[in-house]
């Protein structure tokens, strides 16, 4: 025994020696030594930043997002607590087909993989429709008047037009058939229209029509009311309901755009969800008002010549009446001069 150690330990001191031999060469060597000091600390801050952010992204710890939709939200607030998530609601809506505190949309889907902690996105729907104040509008101009409606969360149910001096402005507001006074507290659902009376006068009874293609719902109505035109018939494609409506945009319309329309009328609307279907209409929508563009200036300097030939005819017959006034005149003087003599 007493042997084999005495025999161990020298080769244990060789090991040392030649670890310690070999450093002592690299370090005679400054450029070779400074080589692996420089790879040891990179690999070093390689190793730490991967733990770090194993540890900051808690990786390994995914979690799938439960299906919250048509869950009362306590409940789903329990449910993304157990699986390591939060509910933020960020959107509510009023369907009266589902009881009110129910979740209606979501974001992720049901489903998705995400790690712990993550945020979900819901809507939910309001127990009542919110209430709000109809502000007083009357005696403002349309453009005033949507504005003020559109900021208190209304629109316009119906614009009626009447022979006045005040042409676009609002002569009368009415809720249902209850006339509006200034000073009236009355209150209507969010998202409800009013009716406007407006006055026109008789030769200033014509509107452009604007482009309501690729616009959503609400930017269509907005466009065509400013313009004094009534929202018609809205049709929807299928696959669009209450909670995705938002997302889709106007691709017809019922009244071309840049045509001419007398105020009051109505433009019925087309939506759908296909963004190339909008994009292949607006594009259409384009050429064609251009192309009416057109046709309306060269009818407008049609007009303007013939008003000038008019005006030019009517100076040519007005001289050729005078110079013939006067040789009258000068005709009957000369009969005159020779009956008196």
């Amino acid at each position: 025994m007493e042997n084999s150690n005495r025999v161990n330990r020298p080769r244990r001191r060789k090991q040392a020696s030649g670890v310690k031999g070999f450093v002592a060469r690299l370090k005679q060597s400054p450029i070779a030594y400074n080589a692996v000091l420089i790879v040891l600390v990179v690999v070093a801050i390689i190793v730490l930043s991967s733990i770090l952010m194993m540890i900051i992204t808690r990786h390994g710890t995914h979690r799938t997002v439960p299906t919250f939709m048509g869950v009362k939200i306590t409940q789903a607030q329990q449910m993304a607590k157990d699986s390591g998530l939060k509910i933020i609601v960020n959107d509510s809506l009023f369907v009266p087909a589902y009881e009110g505190g129910v979740v209606l949309d979501q974001l992720p889907k049901g489903g998705v993989e995400v790690k712990s902690g993550r945020k979900v996105y819901v809507t939910i729907n309001s127990f009542r429709q919110k209430m709000v104040k109809v502000p007083y509008v009357a005696g403002r101009s349309l453009r005033q008047a949507k504005n003020m409606l559109e900021v208190a969360g209304l629109g316009i149910e119906r614009l009626i037009y009447e022979e006045d001096i005040a042409t676009n402005y609002v002569l009368a507001e009415f809720v249902g058939k209850e006339e509006l006074k200034e000073g009236s507290e009355v209150e209507i659902e969010m998202g409800s229209g009013v009716i406007l009376k407006v006055g026109v006068e008789p030769e200033k009874n014509t509107t452009i029509v604007p482009k309501a293609i690729g616009q959503s719902l609400q930017g269509a109505k907005s466009r065509l009311w400013e313009q004094g035109l009534n929202i018609g018939k809205i049709n929807f494609d299928d696959g669009i309901n209450l909670l995705n409506q938002k997302d889709a945009k106007v691709y017809r319309q019922s009244l071309s755009h840049n045509a001419v329309a007398e105020l009051g009328s109505t433009v019925d609307l087309w939506l759908t969800l296909d963004a190339e279907t909008v994009d292949k209409s607006s594009k259409a929508s384009d050429k064609a008002a251009h192309e009416l563009e057109e046709q309306r200036l060269e009818a407008e300097a049609a007009m303007r010549d013939s008003i000038e030939q008019a005006e030019a005819l009517s100076r040519t017959q007005v001289q050729e009446a005078l110079e013939s006034s006067k040789a009258a005149a000068q005709s009957v003087t000369e009969t005159d001069e020779d009956e008196f003599f």
